[in-house]
């Protein structure tokens, strides 16, 4: 007689798992994952959703102050004008306004030309211009014009550009340049240094010697040599900045590796006849990922700020483009009377940091060998 009973057998879980409740489980990571993702997204979302281009230049709006209200205020409406018609050689006689429309009656010591409505359609304030009334003597008639209201919700910079739209497009840039610089410096440095405090040796001593080497040169004269190679394309040249960037990494590993090489589960793998490979790729590599994660989150940021160490040198992003190192930059500079264009850049590379920063703590508690 067989005897069952009702009990399911237990499911095993693997360290994976263990790592990833106990992550959700840190309000201070699962917090700076929201605000993460939240820049993220507004940062690719952003430029697509603003009405306003990052590299268009509004002449009637150079260092506008952030706010909710629609430019232009009432008081810059009829100076506006006056100064659209002066370029067209006419002064306004009388001025009144009809709800968004304005109806001036100008006046010209020569005959007017229809044609001249283009000067006030040109101005910031003003679209759909048009002449009517016109006198007999073609030196008198009636502008009428609609005004043109705009937002500027983080104010404009010293070119008259939005800040908001150049706030999002900066982070695209930002963000791309320190994740791609990252992943490809994580990448090389951890294969290396893994590999090297694995094998020991005379070829640890040997690969430690190449590393040695590359940090006794100047780091300027890698970005020189990248320029010339790589061009203006940052990209590819971030990438290449990455590729340098793996020396640090490669010694923290290695010194994590000389230290798990010798555990217990790692001889284990080696009497069990596992080649050299597998054991760096499934024993010496995960169990390195906690310094590596908390490397990763300082890495970022010092790229963000590499990048923007290199454009004012002229060597990395040029104008139109920005990034958020380039508008503190600008923002600094102009603090005085535009405090607003260093506020909303700081904002957001602060947050981001701040993020990076909790996210580490908590990956690093998360994948901690001696918590599991």
């Amino acid at each position: 007689m067989t005897v069952t009973t009702g009990d399911a057998p237990a499911k095993g879980r693997s360290l994976w798992e263990d790592a990833r409740d106990r992550l959700f489980a840190n309000r201070a990571a699962v917090a700076s994952m929201i605000v993460l993702a939240a820049i993220a997204l507004i940062s690719i979302f952003g430029p697509i959703l603003s009405p306003h281009d990052y590299d268009a230049v509004y002449q009637n709006y150079v260092k506008v102050p952030a706010s909710l209200e629609a430019y232009p205020r009432p008081e810059q409406v009829e100076p506006g004008l006056e100064s659209a018609l002066k370029r067209a050689r006419m002064t306004v006689e009388s001025y009144e306004r009809d709800g968004d429309t304005v109806i001036a009656r100008v006046s010209s010591s020569r005959e007017i030309d229809p044609r001249t409505t283009r000067y006030v359609d040109r101005s910031d304030l003003f679209r759909n211009a048009e002449l009517t009334d016109m006198s007999a003597d073609r030196k008198s008639a009636t502008m009428r014009a609609e005004i043109n209201h705009m937002h500027f919700y983080f104010g404009t910079d010293s070119n008259g550009r939005d800040m908001m739209t150049r706030t999002f497009i900066a982070g695209r840039v930002s963000l791309t340049i320190g994740l791609l610089a990252t992943i490809v410096a994580i990448s090389i440095g951890v294969l290396y240094g893994a590999t090297s405090g694995y094998l020991g040796g005379r070829a640890d001593q040997l690969m430690m010697r190449v590393v040695d080497i590359l940090y006794s040169l100047p780091f300027i004269f890698f970005v020189i040599m990248l320029v010339v190679f790589f061009g203006r394309n940052f990209i590819l040249m971030f990438i290449a900045v990455g590729a340098v960037e793996w020396l640090d990494m490669a010694r923290i590993v290695r010194g994590q590796t000389l230290t798990i090489k010798r555990q217990e589960y790692v001889q284990a793998a080696e009497a069990m006849g596992v080649s050299d490979r597998g054991i760096v790729r499934r024993h010496i590599i995960p169990n390195t990922l906690g310094p590596v994660v908390v490397y990763m989150t300082l890495l970022v940021p010092k790229v963000i700020l590499l990048e923007s160490f290199l454009s004012f040198l002229g060597l990395g992003i040029q104008e139109p483009m920005t990034s958020w190192g380039v508008l503190i930059s600008e923002g600094a500079r102009n603090l005085q009377g535009a405090a607003w264009m260093l506020i909303f850049p700081s904002i957001f590379l602060t947050s981001t940091l701040f993020a990076l920063n909790f996210i580490g703590d908590g990956l690093r508690d998360a994948l901690d060998p001696k918590d599991r």
